[in-house]
């Protein structure tokens, strides 16, 4: 089976070793991978590297946040790696991303590159009512969502992260192009793990997501690549 890119497999893996394996044994069920904070902290590039060279495309999910010089020189350096798609937090506000656009456009003009989708992180898809409340925000988890994106949307970034349960209320308000990478899926029957705000492949596409991020549900397979092909087959059928 062909393997769909809007499909984005999870390596949270704490080596390098495991994480070859997985991608090895996933073979061509899986086009396109996620590198986040536990594997780069313990692999750095040499996992970019190995995912390159096997011809994959690499979303890099460190969730930058900081003073926005300084997060516009850290996109500086990760443009540089080759991936595809880098993101920031949102709550680090609109100066912030704007200085992130900048610097990742210019960086990929300098070295003459396709430049890589910059995304920023809405709220987390393991927070529920309860956690959100702690954080005093006036808006409901759906309403903060939606004017998180709005702000990315504004500040010129590609897209967001979000759950798939705000992905509908997202694309109404930022329009047909805006890219909706949904984690918090899991197919029918799975485990939800530490995620709160969560829905089926099927149904996080028809709500208007562009991606989808599986991890556990595949990775924790009997056979990791029958589990991809799964998920793969449910969204052609639908989309």
């Amino acid at each position: 089976m062909q393997s769909d890119p809007r499909l984005i497999a999870a390596l949270d893996f704490p080596t390098v070793e495991a994480a070859k394996k997985a991608v090895e044994e996933i073979g061509d069920a899986v086009a396109y991978y996620k590198v986040g904070m536990e594997l780069y902290y313990a692999a750095g590039n040499d996992m970019i590297r190995f995912l390159k060279e096997h011809d994959k495309k690499v979303f890099l999910d460190l969730k930058l946040q900081d003073i926005p010089n300084t997060v516009a020189s850290a996109l500086k350096v990760e443009a540089r790696l080759g991936v595809d798609m880098i993101n920031v937090h949102a709550v680090g506000g609109k100066k912030m991303m704007e200085a992130a656009a900048k610097a990742v456009k210019e960086t990929a003009e300098e070295l003459g590159v396709e430049r890589p989708k910059l995304i920023a992180v809405t709220i987390l898809t393991s927070m529920d009512e309860e956690q959100f409340a702690d954080l005093n925000y006036k808006n409901t988890i759906p309403e903060q969502v939606v004017a998180l994106a709005k702000l990315a949307k504004a500040a010129g970034l590609d897209g967001v992260v979000a759950s798939p349960k705000e992905a509908a209320a997202i694309r109404e308000a930022c329009g047909p192009d805006f890219l909706i990478v949904t984690p918090g899926v899991r197919p029918a029957g799975s485990a939800l793990d530490d995620q709160s705000r969560v829905t089926t492949p099927a149904q996080a596409f028809a709500n208007g997501s562009t991606h989808i991020v599986v991890g556990r549900p595949i990775m924790k397979a009997e056979n990791r690549k029958q589990a991809a092909e799964a998920i793969v087959e449910e969204i052609k059928t639908i989309c």
